[in-house]
């Protein structure tokens, strides 16, 4: 059906947009920039802080431009006095409660606020408050919220509530005392958060940050008895080259691996390797499942936060997650086994570091049942984030570095592990390697097409010798709930789902770059930074898991068989049901 058009005309010139477009949608269409703070495209769109205010012929006063929806023949101001001065009043009195410590906040520079003080001309705060205290809440493993910097713009609850689906924060008391936090000001360690950061990425402010952990990494490289290893995941190198003002969807492994190198580890390998581990213990948990008769529709274990979520919301479908470790887990339990016993080395004098898109990894680091042998597998996991920020402390000019290469021993990859960074990433490299075990053959062409893309929800089917097999991948905790709930009421038929916590996977995770709202509303960054790994999948020898020759190489002298009982020892976990609310 033709979609409608409506003609209108915005600051004299004419637009012409189809019919339910917004002012603000409209004005960027023609080129023009109408400032906001609480809109979030998708997620929120409340027209609450009326920053994004404007002029409309026979309006009674001036309209919230995210909201107000554009008719025929409207006539629109978006740069009068009058919107001006609204403007510059209301961000005056959002700034007079708001504490200002910008010169040492962790946002400085990136700050949605600071920005909108500089484009709106705010030279001065006629009604600063005196001397507004920090207001810390610091229980969750990942998570630092300070409400004296909280604008009350609501995008963090909304994302929680819509992306998220577990809606653990919202708006307390009323008037002058309005504070989010959790219900009935609860610790968020005391609620069903699951880490996954998402309300940090939509924060416009330094109300939300990561809990910052290096300190404890530079402490590690600087004690003589420590043998520091680090390991980026797959997608931490088409995002981390944003923290330096490149262009989203740059890749910049060899960059990254020269900095991580100058840094001082001792050994810097990819946890891409570990990803290809996955995806034989999880490739032959699956074929186990299948042909044996277990638990099915086998799930992906891949996102602690997606983990963490079904302990706590779907306990009943415990047995069917996959008990393969994530990457991360493998890889820290791979260094501090193969390795440390390649190189003589006491696990306990290995201190492992992970660079990772997700915030759920900080406390996926500390779970006990992760605990072999008195030590943990991975001891500080950082965000991309901070690896940005331990790069630009230690004067690594990123941009003019050269290309390095990962250590050997575990440092190849494959295409498979490149792509686990997006949503159908991991289910596509399973299927690489599962369909040629199956059919004892090699697969062309290689790409499954079928289970890519950013949408939420994603389905397919592949006729295998004697049998359909139907799968599903997913993202985002609110269309994994539409998942399960399907499949639990019999109305969702699949054998194996990918589900990762974050909207488009890893390349969309809580502990990526930050960018403004005005990228995150009109620019497509899953896709842009899923495009840059599919690229890299691309052009690599190596495209499938089981031809890593690492790999190999380490089944044959350490682990035995795929799924076999010293892999299973120390790649492979449990999982336990978690209240939603503690009580104690």
């Amino acid at each position: 059906m033709e979609q409608k058009m409506v003609n209108l005309t915005i600051n004299g010139l004419p637009v012409s947009v189809s019919a339910g477009t917004t002012v603000l949608e409209a004005a960027r269409s023609a080129g023009i920039k109408i400032p906001s703070l609480c809109f979030l495209k998708d997620a929120n769109e409340i027209g609450a802080c009326r920053i994004c205010v404007v002029e409309v012929k026979g309006a009674k006063s001036l309209v919230a431009s995210c909201v107000y929806p554009v008719s025929e023949g409207m006539e629109v101001f978006t740069n009068t006095e009058k919107v001006r001065k609204s403007r510059q009043l209301t961000l005056e009195l959002i700034l007079s409660n708001h504490r200002m410590d910008c010169l040492t906040c962790a946002r400085s520079g990136k700050c949605e606020l600071q920005q909108l003080a500089a484009e709106l001309g705010i030279d001065a705060v006629r009604f600063a408050a005196d001397s507004l205290p920090p207001q810390i809440e610091d229980s969750a493993a990942h998570l630092v919220r300070d409400n004296s910097k909280c604008v009350l713009c609501r995008r963090c609850t909304a994302v929680c509530r819509k992306a998220q689906e577990v809606g653990v924060i919202g708006c307390n008391d009323r008037g002058f005392d309005t504070h989010i936090g959790c219900a009935f000001d609860r610790d968020l360690a005391e609620v069903d958060c699951v880490s996954c950061g998402q309300c940090i990425v939509a924060c416009p402010t330094g109300a939300l940050q990561e809990k910052d952990d290096t300190d404890k990494v530079w402490a590690a490289l600087a004690d003589p008895a420590k043998h520091v290893v680090v390991g980026p995941a797959p997608s931490v190198r088409v995002t981390l080259g944003e923290c330096f003002g490149m262009p989203v969807g740059t890749n910049v492994e060899g960059k990254m691996v020269t900095a991580l190198k100058r840094l001082g580890f001792d050994k810097v390998f990819d946890v891409d390797n570990a990803a290809d581990f996955t995806i034989m213990e999880e490739g032959t948990e699956f074929l186990s499942r299948l042909q044996n008769g277990g638990a099915l529709p086998m799930i992906t274990s891949c996102s602690p936060g997606w983990i963490r979520y079904c302990e706590q919301h779907h306990p009943d479908m415990l047995d069917n997650l996959s008990t393969c470790k994530s990457p991360q887990q493998m890889f820290g339990s791979l260094v501090k086994t193969y390795y440390a016993e390649k190189m003589g080395i006491d696990p306990k004098d290995i201190f492992v570091v992970s660079i990772m898109p997700c915030t759920a990894k900080k406390y996926e680091v500390a779970r006990e049942e992760m605990r072999q042998h008195g030590w943990l597998p991975v001891d500080v996991s950082l965000t991309t984030r901070e690896l940005g920020r331990m790069i630009t402390r230690a004067g690594l000019l990123f941009d003019h570095l050269p290309d390095g290469e990962f250590d050997e021993m575990l440092g190849l990859s494959t295409g498979a592990s490149v792509i686990f960074g997006a949503t159908g990433g991991v289910m596509e490299a399973a299927l690489r390697t599962v369909v040629e075990v199956v059919t004892n053959g090699e697969m062309k062409p290689l790409e499954f097409t079928e289970v890519r893309g950013t949408e939420g929800i994603k389905e397919a089917s592949y006729e295998l010798p004697g049998r359909t097999v139907r799968v599903c991948v997913c993202s985002g905790l609110s269309n994994a709930k539409k998942v399960l709930d399907g499949v639990k009421a019999g109305e969702l038929h699949y054998d194996f789902i990918e589900i990762m916590a974050c909207p488009g996977g890893c390349v969309n995770g809580g502990g990526q770059p930050i960018q403004h709202a005005d990228v995150r509303n009109w620019v497509d960054l899953k896709a842009l930074r899923a495009k840059a790994l599919y690229t890299q999948d691309e052009g690599m020898t190596l495209r499938k898991s089981h031809e890593n020759p690492i790999l190999q190489q380490v089944y044959r002298e350490y682990l035995g068989e795929p799924g076999g009982h010293k892999a299973h020892e120390i790649l492979h976990t449990h999982y336990i049901p978690q209240q939603r609310y503690r009580t104690e």
